[in-house]
């Protein structure tokens, strides 16, 4: 049966609902922005290299807390890709995370006591340094266990793949978050070095995608963690879509972690034709034996969620050691494998 057709008064209301939806989302960015500013007295510096900072480097903004053991890898690992300074907040590590970013030449350094969650989760903090340094810059925004890889990273830097990006009129790169896990229990994953070393399986068919009506962004779900601890009602399970590399403008202001920002159109990174728009992969090192500790200490602080009560389960099943590989996992074998399975794409870049 043939659809019928839209009347005048129906495309009338869409167009207003279209338009008061922009409005309401314009406000909700300025808002945003007006507490990302305010938390600036927050944060008190321990060393400013800012102004080492060129016209085209490429930064990354990091919000962190005792991660000393994965410190090291993560700013070779970003080096090696062509990044040139780190913006970097400590939120009160007593591991020595602070001392040893402030010794690195390409880092700047700031500190703070205050509480993660009332700061959402340190988007205020790092939308506050990305407005002040990182405009009209391309700037990664990062966990310390995210590793970000895109078709090529081992032969072509981000300035190949920035200047193809604006070459093509993108002004952004999306990447799913790909949880790695060990063969045994997540325990006898040590922490230090290369973690891929010891994190080379995942699982590679059980995600689902929809449409979010606000922002009309992409929610991917799924993964290990959907599937050992949220199988009962895999829609409370993580949200996995992000987009951390942006060309930034000051007016610009992530929503939620780095899974949306504002304006929307930041979010719209899927090619309405049907084609591909170019991807990468945030290769999530979370299972590492540190975080049994963490999830024992999240039991406590419960900073990470905004209703830590339902994530309660999710942190005591981390807290006992859990093994998370099965018969259906894939062992890790590099970004072609992961194109080939549709996890991240090259959308043109040949």
């Amino acid at each position: 049966m043939a659809r019928a057709k839209a009347g005048p008064w129906q495309r009338l209301r869409a167009r207003y609902a279209a338009a008061d939806q922009k409005v309401r989302l314009d406000l909700r960015r300025r808002r945003l922005l007006r507490r990302s500013f305010a938390s600036k007295g927050a944060l008190t510096p321990v060393v400013d290299r800012t102004a080492d900072i060129g016209a085209d480097a490429i930064l990354a903004v990091v919000v962190l807390r005792n991660e000393m053991a994965r410190l090291p890898y993560f700013l070779q690992h970003y080096r090696s890709l062509g990044v040139t300074h780190f913006l970097c907040v400590d939120n009160g590590s007593d591991d020595g995370s602070a001392a040893y970013l402030a010794a690195q030449p390409d880092v700047s350094v700031w500190t703070t006591q205050a509480a993660y969650r009332a700061a959402r989760f340190g988007l205020d903090w790092a939308t506050c340094l990305l407005a002040r340094f990182g405009h009209d810059r391309w700037c990664l925004t990062l966990d310390v266990d995210e590793l970000l890889i895109y078709p090529y990273h081992e032969t072509r830097d981000l300035y190949a793949l920035t200047q193809w990006l604006d070459g093509q009129g993108l002004d952004r790169l999306p990447a799913m978050m790909l949880d790695l896990y060990p063969r045994g229990p997540v325990g006898a994953a040590p922490a230090g070095g290369d973690p891929l070393a010891h994190l080379q399986w995942f699982d590679a068919g059980n995600y689902t995608i929809t449409i979010q009506d606000r922002m009309k962004n992409l929610w991917i779900q799924g993964g290990v963690r959907s599937r050992v601890f949220f199988a009962d009602d895999p829609r409370k399970g993580p949200t996995l879509t992000k987009v951390p590399l942006i060309r930034w403008r000051r007016d610009y202001v992530y929503v939620n972690s780095t899974h949306s920002a504002l304006p929307a159109r930041l979010n719209h990174f899927y090619a309405p034709d049907g084609g591909e728009m170019p991807s990468g992969l945030l290769m999530h090192t979370k299972f590492l034996d540190t975080i049994v500790a963490k999830s024992q200490e999240e039991l406590a602080r419960g900073q990470h969620f905004a209703r830590p009560t339902q994530y309660r389960d999710y942190h005591t099943a981390l807290a006992q050691n859990p093994t998370l590989w099965c018969e259906a996992s894939v062992r890790l074998q590099g970004w072609r494998q992961l194109e080939a399975l549709g996890l991240l794409s090259r959308g043109g870049w040949i």
